[in-house]
């Protein structure tokens, strides 16, 4: 058992088992009271005045306490962030890595800023840790992509993969769970979807387009050197002749 686990692991792709890694690792610690999540929550004051710029990320690595809820969100996000990254971005791990950095940017703007429209502030005020939004938003693009696979839940009803968020959001609700963070994610998604699939089709133009020096992050290209135009090589000498030669008369 053990060793299928190690094997299932090591076959992840780079960026899946990188992030579910960091997310248990720090879900698990703060369990463990080793780290508190006081340090990790996304505080824009304490980003902006005290330059605790690490919570724009460490706010997307913990999932909360370690309930169903966790291993709940730890499958989805083994599952869509895998299934993604082989499939729709396989050998593009640049794109998909861009895709995480552009949805978390997303999100953090949208709480950024709704905390400061009346009447929807405390609302967003509550939102301290963006990971579920983020798992959410793979959840999204998966199904935008894929919205014709039959699926079932819970093995009470099937469905295609196109309603897949909708399904998730309505069991939250059920669960009592605020829809505020499944719909961060799916606003997330539909904007990164509408972007790269939807508007380069109507306009031919492509806004996301990879920054080349996040390519170069993940290139596996060797490096060549190219040589200057005005670099040469010196002539070949003629071989000396051999010393009984030299003294001939």
């Amino acid at each position: 058992m053990a060793q299928a686990v190690e094997e299932w692991y090591r076959q992840m792709p780079i960026i899946t088992r990188s992030y579910l890694t960091a997310a248990f690792v720090t879900t698990v610690s703060c369990s463990l009271d080793l780290i508190s999540p006081h340090k990790l929550y996304l505080n824009p004051k304490l980003v902006m005045k005290q330059y605790q710029f690490w919570r724009l990320i460490t706010n997307f690595l913990y999932f909360r306490k370690m309930d169903l809820d966790f291993l709940f969100h730890m499958f989805f996000l083994g599952r869509y962030c895998k299934l993604l990254e082989e499939n729709s971005f396989r050998e593009e791990t640049a794109d998909f890595f861009y895709m995480l950095l552009f949805g978390a940017t997303v999100l953090t703007g949208i709480v950024l800023v709704g905390g400061m429209i009346p009447y929807v502030s405390a609302s967003f005020a509550k939102i301290i840790f963006l990971s579920n939004s983020l798992t959410f938003m793979m959840v999204y693009v998966w199904s935008k992509q894929n919205p014709f696979i039959h699926m079932s839940f819970l093995g009470l009803f099937t469905f295609t993969a196109a309603y897949l968020p909708w399904v998730l959001l309505g069991f939250s609700i059920l669960v009592g769970a605020s829809p505020w963070v499944d719909l961060l994610g799916m606003i997330a998604g539909h904007a990164y979807y509408f972007l790269e699939d939807v508007y380069p089709r109507m306009t031919g133009r492509r806004p996301l387009r990879t920054p080349s020096f996040i390519r170069a992050l993940f290139t596996e290209d060797p490096v060549v050197m190219a040589m200057p135009e005005n670099m040469g090589f010196a002539a070949q000498l003629p071989d000396a002749p051999p010393p009984e030669a030299a003294h001939q008369d």
